[in-house]
């Protein structure tokens, strides 16, 4: 038995590191950035973040090549699965008003590695929506000059074949990146003013659009004829969803913006639903008026909004929409560029990331080198990948980042509130003060809020005892009161919250299971009728289960910040929603996400693991902790424990003599 402690102890500490969780400051307001932004801010930031090609561009991809007109449906589907992600980001950014978004709040309530995880693929997800963007942006400019552009490239500078690559270097949409990421450079109020510019003319032009797009809808485009509403049926439906999930990726720009907003107990949860609001309503409106100017089958991929307008023959109201959607697609380029480098500035800060990136100008008050380098990075993207594998990829790193802030609501949510390491002192006790005698056989005793009650009988003070037990179980992660006398015996011993971590878990997997037989179980691997249901109602007891589980514990009540509303219901079904849609996507994306989640690893655990500040903390000489005990004799034996860095305790003892040693030892020997 020894042996094998010795040999698994290792392999014990190698796991209690990776799932080490951050220790956030008493002060969550203090930071090193600037606290400039408002609640109006905030709004068109998060409104700028998904109004952009997703309105433009996405629209007439999903329309054309997966759903049809009922890409209405898709926007649909994929806005609430956002409104349920939303709802978790505006708690923790109310909570946690800490940049870093997905990643912060996965840090502090799962696990570094975990967060290291999402962080690494936060990065990913915007440096490949700013991509995205840019190519779109150069696709819209370039229609509106009648593709001379992209023809002048391919004639006189070059073109290649290259499989998941575009078909020419878009160097218009690598100039505008850097260009971006320089403006950005000088300082969060520039990039704020000039969002308000370009967000108040992409609106008036969705309001355009809607008006006389309206006037010139044909319903006989929704006709049989024409295909029908949804000629691809529901899987196209639900495969449209997994795509357009991407137009409402950008609210989470607001959550990554709490460190610099003013108010962000308010603010945060307040911009989330206004803007997620009006974006789910530009979205499905647009796609309506999109789908009835022409018919779907005609859909330029690339231009499809400006493209329709030049075909009824407004030539002029496609030169309108085409400026438009420039406008939008700048807004969400400062929101990807805005986003991308506080992400890596709260990893490099937490030193799970290179330390260079980590440095704020002390002028503009900005990540200065995380901005140019990430730029850059972003434009070499936008200048070889073409719009299709980019919108592709970036869904899957969406999703997994909304399923652990989902989780890690619940978490939270069920855990005992703790002490900070920073605000934790060493008292000394007061040698000169009297001890207090034992309690007498008849004492009065004050409680919170009742009148003092004399307790004269043995029965009455096992009745005091027995309440105060039950008031002490009551507390946040153990189980409510209702349920304690059926399964008190069975997880009474658990320690608190941690019965709902593990469901947790087995609502991860039980998701994952449950979607994989929906998604695969019929066609792929062919079940019989009676395993696949089967399958069905065993994953789906498991789901309800673990649901169950959580919801007979006593959950924290806070009424300063917003909280999630139905915990665990909506993270719940935020889960199951984000992995059904995972599983609605390619299997190249999945091997791309996988290769990307391998390099993370690799930077992890050749640079993060080593560097954390976290296990630097844990390394540091903890405090001296002393107890004193009275002797018979009249003095006081202190005890004094100090915690080593390789986890040996030292202890020494030594005798001091004190003025209340004597009273002491009366008030033992009346006991």
């Amino acid at each position: 038995m020894a042996t094998c402690s010795t040999g698994c102890a290792p392999a014990v500490r190698l796991c209690q590191r990776l799932n080490r969780l951050k220790t956030l400051d008493g002060d969550m307001m203090a930071t090193s950035l600037k606290r400039c932004l408002s609640t109006l801010d905030l709004t068109l930031m998060g409104v700028g973040g998904m109004v952009g090609s997703g309105l433009y561009v996405l629209t007439g991809t999903v329309a054309k090549d997966t759903a049809g007109p009922a890409v209405i449906i898709s926007f649909v589907f994929a806005g609430i699965a956002s409104l349920l992600a939303a709802f978790c980001y505006a708690e923790f950014g109310a909570r946690i008003p800490k940049t870093g978004s997905a990643y912060m709040f996965t840090y502090v309530s799962v696990g570094e590695v975990w967060a290291f995880l999402i962080g690494w693929n936060v990065i990913l997800e915007n440096m490949i929506g700013g991509a995205a963007v840019a190519r779109a942006w150069s696709g819209y400019l370039d229609s509106i000059f009648n593709h001379a552009i992209q023809n002048f490239t391919e004639t006189h500078i070059m073109q290649w074949n290259v499989p998941f690559l575009a078909h020419y270097p878009d160097l218009l949409a690598a100039g505008i990146l850097v260009f971006a990421s320089v403006f950005i450079s000088f300082g969060v109020q520039v990039s704020s003013y000039l969002n308000h510019i370009f967000s108040t003319i992409s609106m008036g032009v969705i309001a355009f659009i809607l008006v006389f797009g309206f006037v010139l809808a044909d319903p006989a485009n929704w006709s049989q004829e024409q295909g029908g509403f949804a000629p691809y049926g529901m899987s196209g439906i639900l495969a449209g969803s997994a795509t357009c999930f991407y137009a409402f990726v950008g609210f989470d720009v607001i959550a990554s913006s709490s460190e610099e907003a003013k108010n962000p107990q308010k603010a945060v949860p307040i911009a989330t639903a206004i803007s997620l609001g009006l974006a789910a309503t530009a979205y499905i409106l647009v796609s309506c008026v999109l789908t009835l100017i022409v018919p779907w089958r005609t859909l330029d991929p690339n231009s499809a909004l400006a493209d329709a307008f030049f075909r009824r023959g407004y030539s002029w109201a496609g030169i309108v929409v085409a400026v438009g959607s420039i406008c939008a697609m700048n807004t969400v380029l400062l929101c990807n560029l805005f986003s991308l480098p506080r992400i890596v500035y709260a990893m490099a800060e937490d030193g799970l990331f290179f330390s260079i990136f980590a440095r704020v100008n002390p002028v503009t008050k900005v990540p200065v080198n995380a901005i140019l380098v990430f730029g850059i990075l972003m434009a070499c993207m936008a200048l070889i990948f073409d719009l299709e594998a980019l919108v592709q990829f970036l869904s899957i790193g969406t999703l997994l980042a909304y399923t652990f802030v989902a989780a890690s609501v619940i978490v939270l949510r069920f855990q005992p509130e703790k002490n900070n390491s920073k605000d934790t002192t060493t008292t000394s006790p007061n040698v000169n003060a009297e001890v207090s005698p034992a309690p007498s056989e008849s004492q009065t005793i004050t409680e919170d809020s009742e009148e003092p009650k004399q307790y004269e009988s043995f029965s009455d003070k096992l009745q005091l005892v027995e309440r105060q037990k039950t008031r002490e179980r009551r507390g946040v992660g153990h189980l409510k009161a209702y349920w304690e006398p059926y399964l008190d015996r069975l997880l009474g011993d658990c320690e608190p919250g941690e019965v709902v971590a593990f469901c947790v878990m087995t609502l991860i997997v039980s998701s994952v299971s449950l979607c994989a037989v929906l998604e695969f179980g019929n066609e792929q691997l062919q079940f019989p009728v009676w395993c696949f249901t089967m399958l069905l109602v065993i994953f789906t007891l498991a789901y309800v289960l673990s649901l169950a589980l959580i919801w007979i514990h006593e959950p924290q009540r806070n009424n300063q910040t917003f909280q999630v509303p139905l915990v665990p219901l909506t993270p719940g079904a935020s889960i199951l929603f984000n992995v059904f849609l995972m599983m609605k996507l390619s299997l190249l994306t999945w091997i791309r996400f996988t290769v990307w989640i391998a390099i993370g690893l690799l930077v992890y655990f050749g640079y993060g693991i080593w560097h954390s500040k976290e296990g630097l903390r844990e390394l540091q000489p903890k405090d001296m902790a002393a107890r004193y005990v009275v002797l018979p004799s009249g003095s006081l034996v202190e005890t004094v424990q100090s915690v080593q860095p390789d986890g040996q305790v030292v202890t020494s003892a030594h005798q001091i003599s004190s003025s209340a040693a004597p009273t002491a030892a009366e008030a033992a020997g009346k006991r």
